[in-house]
């Protein structure tokens, strides 16, 4: 089940708002919360969500193992084997095949490579048990006694499948304490359809485009409809991701739960570094503080822990070279900007950094997008305009003014241009008058929005996730 389906907006969403509401007691909701979110991720996954249940079980066992034992040698002992029960399912299951291929193809041998259907989000779950198990053994948080509650955090519908990767210190007195508010029902209701109208108008719109242009092949593309193939797969990618993150803080606002920001309009930032502080902040900041620093962060070996982070960012996306080679991209340009490229970067005018930020980004999803290293080079090649290809056909130019608008309007959504005016608009003083005037105009632009998005969906059967194979 995925948010922007007429089921969930229609059935599932309001029957488990009603039951929640209707819930007395924090323990009856976490319990309905529990149960529908178990519904949730079984009715796309009816097996794994056994898988997903005993890996919460077994950290929450070995979470009271830790916090009885702790300040023993024992305590760090319960640590390790709850990071090794985590990362072992999601090695067997994401990774196992991949390892298996690649000794076939270095030795000649011919093992049998395991085929599993990738459990839907396998790699969000995995990571938020990770930051309880480490977080109570570093004591930065508390020990959750509760199964319910546990199993609750780990199964949380609204963050289940494609993230952000929430962090059990950050809301664990929310799990066992919270308010459902007017307010904070209103304004998660409005992230809510703000995530649901970015999927469902325009990452599936680019989407499609992409499916006109990368998607046909690239023998017979020009120069510019290799340009704007990537750029509609850099759209479809940040409105997807991006619109699944605000839907998901919104739908927490409802019951109560305040998730962390996880984009801050990544596609205006003036170079990689700071593309990466905005760009999927969860995921970021697990490595930062996980990895990154433990390892040795900036004090030594600086480039290995880079190295390190960089390449198992990658490979959490996927067990594939393609993904790995995207990881260690970046790691390449975010040294170059530690050791030269960031001081230069600095004296230059801010448009310059702009445009350079974009365009490695754009290079970038190249290496995301095609699977395989030869379409890779392809696209590289044409690009620039080495393949041979003709740099301007007629279907292209008529596709590419067929959408100007709809590229215009997408560009303004990925800046913080409508954010600001909402703000400045909100920040005015208020008379009772223009108070009610602007209630009710937000009000009809949700019901306009949810009108357009439920249109949308039933005249259409494109309607992907992008991260859920992550």
């Amino acid at each position: 089940m995925v948010f922007s389906s007429l089921i969930f907006l229609y059935a599932f969403l309001p029957a488990c708002l009603l039951c929640y509401m209707a819930a007395g007691s924090m323990r009856s909701k976490n319990l309905i919360l529990l149960l529908f979110s178990l519904f949730f991720y079984a009715w796309g996954e009816p097996v794994w969500v056994i898988l997903m249940i005993l890996t919460g079980l077994f950290i929450h066992w070995a979470g009271l193992q830790i916090d009885r034992t702790r300040g023993t040698p024992r305590s760090k002992r319960y640590l390790v084997l709850a990071v090794i029960a985590a990362l072992s399912s999601l090695a067997v299951f994401k990774y196992l095949g991949f390892v298996v291929e690649n000794i076939n193809s270095l030795t000649g041998l011919e093992l049998a490579v395991p085929k599993f259907n990738l459990p839907i989000g396998i790699s969000f779950y995995t990571f938020q048990t990770l930051t309880y198990a480490i977080d109570l053994y570093r004591g930065n948080t508390r020990v959750q006694k509760s199964r319910i509650n546990f199993l609750l955090y780990e199964a949380l519908f609204p963050q289940l499948i494609a993230g952000p990767i929430v962090r059990y210190a950050d809301i664990a007195q929310q799990i066992d304490k919270r308010k459902m508010t007017w307010s904070g029902f209103s304004s998660g209701l409005t992230r809510f359809l703000i995530g649901l109208g970015k999927k469902v108008l325009i990452a599936n719109y680019a989407g499609q485009l992409v499916s006109k242009t990368l998607g046909t092949g690239l023998a017979g593309l020009s120069v510019i409809e290799a340009w704007t193939g990537i750029f509609a797969f850099a759209l479809q990618i940040y409105f997807d991701f991006s619109g699944y993150s605000d839907m998901a803080i919104g739908l927490g606002r409802l019951f109560g739960f305040d998730f962390k920001e996880n984009f801050n309009y990544p596609y205006i930032s003036a170079s990689i570094t700071e593309f990466w502080r905005r760009w999927h902040i969860s995921l970021s900041t697990f490595f930062r503080d996980y990895v990154y620093i433990p390892l040795g962060g900036n004090r030594r070996k600086q480039v290995r822990n880079m190295l390190i982070v960089w390449g198992l960012t990658g490979l959490w996306h996927g067990a594939s070279w393609n993904f790995i080679f995207w990881g260690l991209y970046f790691f390449l340009l975010l040294w170059l900007e530690k050791k030269v490229l960031g001081r230069v970067l600095q004296k230059l005018p801010a448009a310059v950094g702009h445009a350079y930020a974009l365009f490695v980004v754009l290079i970038g999803w190249v290496f995301f997008y095609f699977t395989d290293a030869a379409s890779i080079f392809h696209m590289l090649r044409l690009m620039f305009g080495l393949a041979g290809q003709p740099g301007w056909r007629l279907e292209g130019g008529l596709l590419l003014r067929e959408n100007i608008v709809f590229f215009a309007v997408a560009i303004v959504a990925a800046t913080p241009l409508a954010r600001n005016l909402a703000r400045l608009l909100t920040s005015l003083p208020r008379q009772d008058r223009r108070k009610r005037l602007l209630a009710w105009t937000a009000m009809a632009v949700n019901v306009l929005l949810l009108f357009v998005c439920t249109a949308s969906l039933v005249g259409s059967t494109y309607n992907p996730f992008l991260y859920f194979r992550f």
